[in-house]
């Protein structure tokens, strides 16, 4: 009869305490015993370290004697050797639920455990990747019932204020190497055609067209030409004016250093303008852009936009073209946006964010950003902050 045995050391971490225990696990193994799993964790130097070892034949005091021998227990360390009941294991698939807040407290944790218990799934695994400037825990969770477990955590964490990401675990995660997101309230914190209208004095009619174009009354593309219409006579060098009044989106330049020195390839989309874009993408080390083009002739703006235009499909298609000159499927891309226009290049991605959307941009994405840091984008990579800090 084959029996399993999950060995618990615990107590104050010190140097050499899991060569110890492997040393006397070894001796087992020489005795037909296998080490099956193992798996660490050490908070404030407090250490708790687990290895599964089973064998045919093997006793509980075969266990007990290898340990024994090896220099493990002693000064308040412990070791103990309990028998697995291969019944009470949890089968399954496995998921990455990564959860974000300006701070997460054990109240938000127990409503999430509570609904990983109830979808008959278990956490194997808890990382705690950032403390600041949110608090981001990334939890490896095993169940058989992938539907029930995204519905209850989702829930869960609507519930208790949590932003959520639930993905498939794996190394594809890491290997997300296209990061497209949109520019006006994502990369910056405007919205370019706003501050051209202020600019020529036009701002409530332009406000108002974007309220109908919100309501439904029209699509992107005729509010755009009408807005744009409105600029009509607008001198060009407004366009460096309104250039250096653009403020990047807290954690905006973080997030491009990290994608960037970690091998990523950041993109930005926008259904803004790329006379105003382009120069400030070129600054930032951004090689793959798209944006619409504003007419000028005689120094002066015409009112019109040059060629297709970059409106909700349009960010779609350059998602998709970004990924085939850079030879990555869809499936290691990620998209980021806030509106509308960015539902479509959210839904083709592989990891679709909304960035402190509407509800309705957040029901067609993976996961969503409620806090104004656009480098938690990395935590749903699996980037922690040391790595993000790291030189």
């Amino acid at each position: 009869m084959t029996n399993a045995y999950l060995v618990t050391v615990s107590g104050p971490d010190r140097i050499g305490v899991g060569a110890e225990l492997f040393a006397a696990l070894s001796a087992l193994e020489a005795g037909g015993a296998t080490l099956a799993d193992v798996g660490q964790i050490t908070i404030r130097g407090a250490l708790v370290l687990c290895a599964e070892v089973s064998g045919e034949g093997l006793r509980a005091e075969d266990v007990h004697a290898a340990i024994a021998t090896r220099a493990i227990e002693g000064g308040s360390i412990t070791a103990t050797v309990e028998l697995v009941d291969p019944a009470a294991v949890v089968h399954g698939g496995r998921l990455l639920v990564t959860l974000i807040a300006p701070t997460i407290g054990a109240s938000q944790l127990r409503a999430v455990f509570g609904a990983i218990a109830a979808s008959g799934s278990t956490c194997e695994r808890i990382v705690h990747l950032a403390t600041y400037p949110v608090d981001c825990y990334e939890l490896v969770v095993l169940g058989a019932d992938h539907e029930a477990l995204r519905q209850g955590v989702t829930d869960a964490a609507n519930t208790v204020g949590l932003d959520l990401a639930i993905q498939r675990a794996g190394l594809h995660r890491r290997a997300k190497h296209l990061v497209v997101m949109d520019a006006d309230s994502t990369l910056i914190q405007e919205e370019v055609i706003d501050l051209l209208a202020e600019a020529c004095g036009r701002a409530e009619d332009v406000s108002a067209i974007t309220a109908s174009a919100m309501a439904g009354a029209i699509d992107f593309a005729e509010s755009l030409r009408r807005r744009v219409a409105l600029l009509e006579g607008l001198p060009a060098s407004v366009i460096d004016d309104v250039r250096s009044r653009l403020r990047l989106m807290p954690g905006a330049r973080t997030l491009l250093a990290t994608l960037q020195r970690l091998g990523y390839v950041p993109a930005v989309v926008s259904g803004g303008f790329l006379e105003v874009l382009a120069p400030l993408l070129d600054e930032l080390g951004v090689r793959y852009y798209d944006a619409n083009h504003l007419e000028v002739l005689d120094g002066r703006l015409t009112g019109r936009v040059l060629g297709e235009i970059v409106d909700r499909a349009g960010k779609e298609r350059a998602l998709r073209r970004f990924a085939e000159e850079i030879g990555v499927p869809l499936e290691q891309t990620v998209a980021v946006g806030d509106g509308a226009n960015d539902i479509d290049m959210i839904s083709a991605a592989g990891l679709g964010i909304a960035f402190n959307a509407k509800p309705v941009v957040r029901a067609h994405a993976n996961a969503a950003l409620s806090v104004p840091y656009l480098d938690a984008v990395l935590y749903f990579l699996g980037i922690s902050r040391e790595e993000i800090e790291a030189d």
